[in-house]
């Protein structure tokens, strides 16, 4: 059963948005520290191994740390939801942008320009983001959902995509590494990069889950008139997979 949306009231203390965009504040400087870190070691194992799935994931992290940086800027301000269209732009192009990189660097990959050798580096650094990145994925997207923001939701679901791109270059880098096939790394690649482009849409269009009323209330009550019994939009799945 899905869980009712998180509220936050039109009568509210202010203190209690205060604590809410602190909290978001907290957890975009988690992730951009993360994502540096990532970064640097995918790009370095992944040139090493000439592997295009461990660079793509490489470039995901920096991606993620623009997505998040903007996210960071929306929140600096006095007026958060004034930046949030600015915000929303700035994390579709960064989805379109990562698409773009690996979708060519894996046709060359797979038209004979060089293959992926075996990483070990890549590996525990997928392992370790696929623990990792589900944590602060849930995170973000729950405060997002209370505060009402559909960047820090976008944002979210940024992070999401890494931990999907984790689990592909894991399958991607283990099967050449136990079997071989080189090919099996710029796949994997291309699966991120259909995704990242369905991410990028809905972030330029807004169309993230629970997003604030267009009427600019704060509250985020389920009436009657909901499209559903979460209170999002439909298509949306940021009530999914969480229960009671």
């Amino acid at each position: 059963m899905s869980a009712p949306l998180l509220q936050i009231q039109s009568g509210s203390p202010a203190a209690r948005r205060g604590v809410l965009a602190r909290r978001v504040r907290l957890l975009v400087a988690a992730t951009i520290t993360y994502n540096v870190i990532e970064a640097v070691v995918a790009i370095t194992a992944g040139a090493a191994a000439s592997s295009t799935a461990l660079i793509g994931f490489g470039l995901d992290s920096v991606i993620e740390v623009s997505s998040a940086a903007a996210v960071a800027w929306q929140f600096a301000g006095r007026d958060p939801e004034a930046r949030e269209k600015v915000a929303l732009r700035i994390i579709a192009v960064s989805f379109f942008a990562l698409a773009a990189y690996v979708t060519v660097e894996s046709v060359r990959a797979l038209a004979g320009s060089g293959e992926a050798e075996h990483s070990t580096v890549g590996l525990v650094l997928a392992a370790l983001s696929l623990l990792i990145m589900p944590v602060l994925s849930y995170a973000q997207r729950r405060t997002g959902r209370e505060l009402g923001s559909r960047s820090a939701v976008a944002d979210s679901k940024q992070t999401l995509l890494c931990t999907y791109l984790s689990a592909v270059v894991l399958v991607g880098l283990g099967l050449n590494s136990l079997f071989g096939w080189s090919w099996a790394d710029p796949v994997a690649a291309l699966v991120i990069a259909v995704v990242a482009v369905k991410e990028g849409r809905e972030a330029w269009r807004g169309d993230t889950c629970c997003a604030m009323p267009a009427n600019g209330s704060t509250s985020l009550a389920v009436d009657g008139e909901s499209p559903d019994a979460c209170g999002c939009e439909p298509g949306c799945s940021c009530c999914s997979g969480e229960t009671n």
